[in-house]
Parts: structure tokens; C-alpha cells; sequence
């Protein structure tokens, strides 16, 4: 939201009432005209990569939070140590990286507080402050064999250039960026994924076995799209590696939708190309080693890259382009640094998770902040050119940072279905950006991308 936006809603947030904005997020005029402008919604979600990593040489327009602009940001190789040498945030001089951060809950404990058990009362009352200081430390733990800080500085310090990345580079200057969007847990990939669906890991903090056995009961977006008889498929990119994100659920499979709303990657461009893509369509990019295209490390960038190019070509070029919406956005930060600290959340629901710690204790997450900042963008042609949102407002009026439950409160608005957690409910929608005057400008493909 711009400053004046903010600063209005800021003075009615203070005396408790909603922002009685005409056109605003939420607001009867902003979901009918999000209802006339999207009928198919395109939403992939790639994998492990921090906003600083992936966008942070972004330098088009100075209101975009980068390193490139605003830093540079330091870490030390021992936090405890104030003579241990500093390293600090460049631009990167790699396609991919040999050692992938540690992206566990504890991880990203010792990343942001410099321990692996924050207090957490502490960090709730406000007394306790990420200050993002750990991440070379925790990387160089993380990997005994990297004995060089300087090249670990570069692994999980380092950002993208805008002629790195030039397909990063065209969604930035052509769509919406979001400069404040944080992944729902500080913790690895499938308990990220499931609350893209469902507004909660269901007290999970860990890829564990329920994932692969398909064995969650939690309500997903999938289940609700079927209950209101909305079309729907995903798409999978896997190759049968693990599951596809439907396929983590009880109900997909106690209904056959394994069998009829999962098809391979390949489906997915023909029925684009011919216009026959269902309402929702759901992506699974390929994970997690070299030849992998999700940008997870060891994947290059650049295979990443090629990917989304695809898949914004596509949709692009599909008779359905003029009613799409195209979100892509990322699991987790993967253990990459990010100058920007994740705020405090809304607890989805009265779950915790407890973990061994490296040290011989434990921490228990009570799911009351976010994981890190991630790299999304949505793509329409009713979208401003080049625009960079920061926060957003909620429904009761509060700023707050987006997440990954923003996409559900916005699809709630766009399909009339109710928030799933108080999670989703306090979460940003991003319905007011689509503007009425369609833009014609949107390129008609991306640029070909680099391998470096």
C-alpha cells in the first residue's frame, strides 16, 4: 500500500475500527471487480530461495527493498566473537551453490537470534529482535567441510544480478512485486506447502513421513474447490519423485482426485495453449539436485529461470490470458539470508512442534511468526506496470506483511468461500491491486535466460 494509505489506515487501526476504504482490500468494490477480471487462476510455487537471494540486485526502482539499494548487510563469522571477520551481502558470481542451507526450524532459530532456542516469550512481548546475524555461522556449522568463510559468505550471502536473472528481472519491471511477502513457517518446504492450502503445517516443522503417505486430514484448498463444484487441477513436475502438494491429503485420495485432478507437468502446456485450463491450477516444479528446474540447490537458477519463462509463455499465449491470474512465489527462504526480519503472526491454530536442537536441548515453535521473506509475484494484464507493494491491510484494518495465506484469503474473496485458520483471516488479500483498464503492454513472452 502507498504511504498515505498506510497512514490512514494506521490512524483508524489506533482507534479500533476498520479502514473504510471504497476500493480497498476486502471491500465490496474491490472483490466484484476481482470477480470480473479473473476467472483461472495459474499458481506455481518454487522452491528455497530468499527475496534478498534471488531479487536482491533488483535496482529498476529505488522503493524496492534490496541489498543492491539499501544495503550492504553484514554477517559475522562468529556471532559471539566481535574481532571474528565480517562478510557482507554482493552480487553473486555462480548459477548454483555446492551446500544448501540449513532451512530446519532450529536453523533458522541460530539465522535470525544467533541461538537455537529463542525465548519465546521474549520474542512475543518484543523484547527479543531478529537481527538476521547468524546465517554465515550457521552455514559453515551446517557444512564442516566448508572451511573457507569467504566462499560460504558468497553460498548463502550473495544475490542475483538483474542480468543474472533476466526473466526475474522482466516479471519485476512488467507486473507486481511484493517486497514484503513471507513464507508461513520458519521451517523446511512440505509444512510451508501445506499451509499454502490449508492455512496451517498442522503442528508439523518437519518433511515427515505423512506428506509421502498422504495422510493429512486437514481441509484444503482442493477439498473446498470440489465442494463448490470449482474446476481444479495440479499439475505435476515431480516425476514421481515425492508427492505433488493435492496428493499430501487424506481426501484426495479417499475420492479418487489422484486419479482425475493430477496429471503430469506436460498436460499443462497443451491445455494453456488451448484454453482449457480449469479454474485453479496448482504447479509442481521438479526438485531438488542439478537437473532440477524448482531453483531448490543444488538446481541452477537458470533452469529455474527457463521454467517459469515456459510457464509465463504459455499462459501468455493461452485464449484464457485476458481473465488470468498468475501467481508465482516461492515455499521457503531456504536458508538464504534476507535483510528483513519475519514479524510476528497470527498462531493458525493451538499446535506446536518441539525439535532436538544441535546443542542436546530442544525448542518447541508455537507458530506465532513467520518464516522468511520470499520472492512472489502476480501477473494479470489489469496489473499496474512495475508496481511494488510493501504491506498490506487486513480485513480488520491492521498493516501486516503478506504470506503465504494471502493467496487464500484472496481466493476466498475471488470463490466466496470462509477463511480456514485465523491465520487466513488476519492475512492480507491482494484483490485491490487489479485495476479496471486492462494493460495491452504485458510482453508476449520472457526473455531468454543465462547460464553463468
Amino acid at each position: 500500500m502507498r504511504s498515505t494509505t498506510v497512514l490512514s489506515v494506521a490512524i483508524f487501526a489506533a482507534l479500533g475500527l476498520a479502514a473504510p476504504s471504497k476500493n480497498g482490500p476486502g471491500s465490496p468494490a474491490s472483490i466484484k471487480n476481482l470477480k470480473e477480471k479473473v476467472k483461472n487462476v495459474v499458481h506455481i510455487v518454487m522452491e528455497n530461495r530468499s527475496f534478498d537471494n534471488l531479487v536482491g540486485g533488483q535496482t529498476f526502482t529505488k522503493d524496492i527493498d534490496t541489498p543492491a539499494n539499501n544495503g550492504p548487510f553484514c554477517n559475522k563469522v562468529n556471532t559471539t566473537d566481535p574481532h571474528s571477520k565480517t562478510f557482507c551481502t554482493r552480487p553473486r558470481d555462480f548459477d548454483s551453490i555446492k551446500d544448501d542451507p540449513d532451512h530446519s526450524v532450529h536453523g533458522n532459530n541460530f539465522q535470525l537470534y544467533g541461538t537455537f532456542h529463542p525465548n519465546n516469550a521474549d520474542v512475543e512481548s518484543g523484547k527479543l529482535i531478529a537481527n538476521n546475524a547468524g546465517y554465515l555461522e550457521q552455514h559453515l556449522r551446517s557444512h564442516p567441510k566448508l572451511t573457507d568463510p569467504d566462499y560460504a559468505a558468497r553460498e548463502v550471502m550473495a544475490y542475483y544480478t538483474q542480468d543474472q536473472v533476466p526473466v526475474v528481472t522482466e516479471l519485476c519491471k512488467e507486473f507486481v512485486t511484493f517486497d514484503k511477502w513471507h513464507s508461513c513457517v520458519p521451517g523446511p518446504t512440505n509444512p510451508n506447502r501445506m499451509c499454502i492450502h490449508t492455512g496451517t503445517s498442522g503442528g508439523r516443522g518437519t518433511n515427515d513421513k505423512t506428506f509421502d503417505q498422504s495422510t493429512i486430514t486437514e481441509r484444503s484448498l482442493f477439498e473446498q474447490l470440489s465442494s463448490q463444484n470449482i474446476t481444479w487441477m495440479n499439475y505435476d513436475g515431480t516425476n514421481g519423485a515425492f508427492n505433488s502438494d493435492a496428493k499430501f491429503y487424506q481426501w484426495t485420495i479417499a475420492n479418487g482426485k489422484d486419479k482425475t485432478n493430477v496429471r503430469p507437468l506436460e498436460s499443462f502446456f497443451q491445455d494453456a495453449y488451448l484454453g482449457k485450463l480449469p479454474q485453479y491450477t496448482f504447479i509442481n516444479p521438479s526438485c531438488c539436485g542439478l537437473d532440477t528446474n524448482s531453483m531448490h540447490p543444488t538446481g541452477p537458477i537458470s533452469t529455474g529461470e527457463v521454467f517459469l519463462k515456459q510457464i509465463y509463455d504459455a499462459v501468455r499465449a493461452s485464449p484464457q490470458w485476458d481473465n488470468m491470474l498468475l501467481v508465482i512465489t516461492f515455499d521457503e527462504a531456504g536458508g538464504f539470508y534476507d535483510h528483513s526480519a519475519p514479524p510476528k503472526a497470527v498462531r493458525p491454530d493451538n499446535l506446536t512442534y518441539t525439535e532436538a536442537t544441535p546443542d542436546g536441548s530442544t525448542y518447541t515453535l508455537n507458530f506465532d511468526r513467520y518464516g522468511g521473506r520470499i520472492p512472489t509475484w502476480i501477473v494479470s494484464p489489469y496489473l499496474a506496470k512495475g508496481h511494488v507493494e510493501h504491506e498490506g491491510v487486513n480485513s480488520a484494518g491492521k498493516t501486516e506483511v503478506y504470506s503465504a495465506t494471502s493467496v487464500l484469503r484472496t481466493l476466498g474473496y475471488l470463490w466466496d468461500f470462509e477463511p480456514f485458520t485465523p491465520r487466513v483471516e488476519a492475512s492480507p488479500s491482494f484483490d485491490h491491486l487489479f485495476q479496471k483498464s486492462k494493460n495491452n503492454a504485458a510482453p508476449k513472452t520472457m526473455p531468454i535466460p543465462r547460464a553463468f
